[in-house]
């Protein structure tokens, strides 16, 4: 016949249990819910509030010619998103998905302003608009934080 405490670490046991099962149910469907996430495309699961992001389709938006200014996306911060034309323009590669959405939201909607980036932007819609961070946000990262960086 078990003791108290015998009973007490029973009942730790069996409730951590229970909480990892739960977990494990969740995750488990959440994965089934959206399963182009583990195959390299960008869930639904946005802050931006986009629809799922499309990197082959992202690929074909950054390669075409925007009506506005004529450019690309690739034209401006290169293929990958890595090699801008001009050093006062970001690389993209590699950068958050949903940075990339939230920036190219704020350009569309007149609340972030550039002489380039506010025109091409002002017809995206919200799918393109994830299909392109789905795009760039796949791409190899040439980021680079500033940690341990001396002025």
């Amino acid at each position: 016949m078990p003791n108290a405490k015998h009973a007490q670490r029973l009942a730790i046991v069996l409730f951590a249990a229970l909480t990892l099962v739960a977990c494990s149910k969740e995750s488990t469907e959440a994965s089934a819910e959206n399963p182009g996430h583990a195959s390299g495309e960008h869930g639904s699961s946005s802050s931006a509030g986009l629809p799922k992001g499309h990197i082959a389709k992202g690929e074909e938006l950054a390669k075409a010619k925007g009506k506005a200014t004529g450019q690309s996306c690739i034209d401006c911060h290169g293929a990958d998103g890595n090699a801008p034309i001009d050093d006062t323009y970001p690389k993209l590669g590699g950068q958050y998905g949903d940075y990339l959405a939230h920036a190219l939201q704020a350009y569309r909607g007149g609340d972030r302003q550039h002489a380039l980036m506010s025109p091409q932007a002002a017809n995206l819609s919200d799918q393109d608009i994830s299909d392109l961070a789905a795009y760039f946000g796949s791409r190899p990262s040439q980021l680079r934080d500033l940690h341990g960086v001396h002025e």
